[in-house]
């Protein structure tokens, strides 16, 4: 088989780069998960202070990336990062995650909140086109089919055509998160309502809704006000999350040495600012508690607002009842964009794993159009099985905590490699080399013990799905 046909071609810059990290970590997640941190912490001190720590580790996360980037600038990225550290077992156990669920199944969650939004403009995608017992396909779940084969098809064409409407898409859903944070904290520093939320803004609390409709209220202190924040926080680090996908495209990017360091910090600090930003609108616009089921978006409060949607509520502060259409507007466009990023990237994962022998050999394989197509197309058949069966947000919800796991070893080889090979070439050396990296590995350690201990269930079962990989790697082995 010729080169052309199975290496890829560098034609990426920085903003390309950095369009895709800020893309890819821009979902839905913003609009909707501050409500759920806001029951379980109840302070508006304490929901910044955890949406700031989510964003310095993140950048201290990138910081650190960036020096495994500049010494193996090829696609596959933390795969090929993983298996230079530790061998490849735990790069294929790594893979098989990421295939699996995380990659997989952050797309089909994306795809269906995509088409839940839009049932706001055409309600008929709510329809059942098929019932067979409670299994329910409805157009929306169609319409979450088509867009993953629809991006999938355009990032077939060429990486052209898919940075340039990732680049379009990120930069619509910018300028509308700024003029909605912008906004936001005009009107609402017209009212009191932030000077309200920080009345006692260090009292923590955890609220529950019970069945009956009435509302449990339970004091944080101590180690159970730690032990909630590091419990909450995986729902701002889950919206951070997909940062590190440009990695897997660096043998697509000019200058990777330089470029994807410089992508990683700049995409990540970007996405920070917006999220803390976005907080500090809500917090100005809507008060922190609510009433369950109120008639308006202001007495729910953002602990309450409709079916989550904090953004949506906060939205209608500013522009009233069009604001429902604008915000389904702006999700949908944040959502498809950051599916673009998702699939354009993973399916280079999925080319360095099969280049390697741990994926199906066809997946090696570049079209006419110097893209690994046959990959592209894998990815898009599990996506798509996943959004047709629903079973993706359980899935997520476990392997969120082995995606963390992944992250630390990670970080971690940064260390190993200083020692195992400390005289290859190094063109980036991860920034406050060794507090930054080492910040990281035991915040987010402090975090997956405390995970372990609220959360056992599903941190079990996310490293059930990562064990399961261990016979599927033998089965690969054995086939060579």
């Amino acid at each position: 088989m010729s080169d052309n046909k199975t290496e890829l071609k560098r034609s990426l810059g920085l903003i390309d780069a950095t369009s895709l990290v800020a893309g890819s970590m821009i979902g839905s997640g913003i609009f909707i998960v501050t409500s759920t941190m806001a029951r379980d912490i109840g302070s508006a001190a304490w929901l910044l202070v955890i949406w700031l720590v989510t964003g310095l580790i993140t950048v201290a996360a990138a910081l650190s990336y960036g020096e495994l980037a500049g010494m193996m600038p090829n696609a596959g990225g933390q795969f090929v990062y993983i298996q230079r550290a530790y061998g490849r077992l735990v790069s294929f156990l790594y893979g098989w995650t990421v295939f699996s669920v995380i990659q997989t199944g952050v797309i089909a969650a994306i795809a269906v909140t995509f088409a839940s939004y839009g049932a706001i403009f055409f309600p008929m995608l709510d329809d059942t086109l098929i019932q067979v017992g409670s299994f329910a396909f409805t157009n929306s779940k169609l319409l979450a089919i088509l867009s993953i084969v629809l991006l999938t098809y355009i990032n077939t064409q060429g990486v052209k055509s898919g940075k340039i409407v990732q680049l379009i898409l990120t930069s619509a859903k910018l300028i509308a998160l700024f003029a909605l944070i912008i906004l936001g904290i005009y009107v609402g520093l017209k009212t009191d309502v932030l000077a309200n939320n920080f009345d006692n803004m260090w009292d923590a609390s955890r609220t529950v809704l019970n069945p009956d409709g009435t509302v449990t209220v339970t004091k944080l202190v101590g180690s159970a006000l730690l032990g909630a924040a590091a419990a909450t926080m995986i729902n701002s680090l889950f919206s951070s999350d997909a940062w590190n996908n440009v990695t897997f495209i660096a043998g697509e990017i000019k200058e990777p040495k330089k470029n994807i360091p410089r992508s990683l910090f700049l995409g990540t600090l970007i996405v920070t600012i917006i999220y803390v930003l976005a907080n500090v609108a809500y917090l100005a616009l809507l008060p922190m508690q609510g009433t369950p089921g109120a008639a308006t978006a202001f007495d729910s409060g953002i602990m309450f607002a409709s079916n989550d949607r904090v953004g949506a509520a906060a939205a209608g502060m500013i522009m009233g009842n069009i604001s429902v259409f604008v915000m389904a507007a702006l999700i949908m466009v944040s959502t498809f964009g950051a599916n673009s990023g998702l699939i354009l990237s993973g399916g280079r994962l999925f080319y360095a794993m099969a280049k390697d022998g741990l994926f199906f050999k066809q997946a090696t394989e570049l079209n006419k159009n110097q893209v690994p197509a046959k990959a592209l197309w894998v990815q898009c058949v599990w996506a798509c099985i996943l959004a047709l069966s629903g079973k993706f947000g359980d899935l997520l919800t476990y392997a969120t905590f082995a995606s963390l796991l992944f992250y630390i070893l990670t970080i971690v080889g940064v260390f190993v490699l200083r020692k195992k090979e400390p005289n290859t070439e190094r063109p980036y050396r991860a920034f406050g080399y060794p507090l930054v990296p080492a910040l990281y590995i035991v915040v987010t350690t402090g975090i997956c013990l405390t995970l372990l201990v609220y959360d056992t269930v599903n941190t079990g079962l996310g490293l059930g799905i990562v064990v399961l990989g261990i016979p599927v790697y033998y089965l690969f082995m054995n086939k060579k």
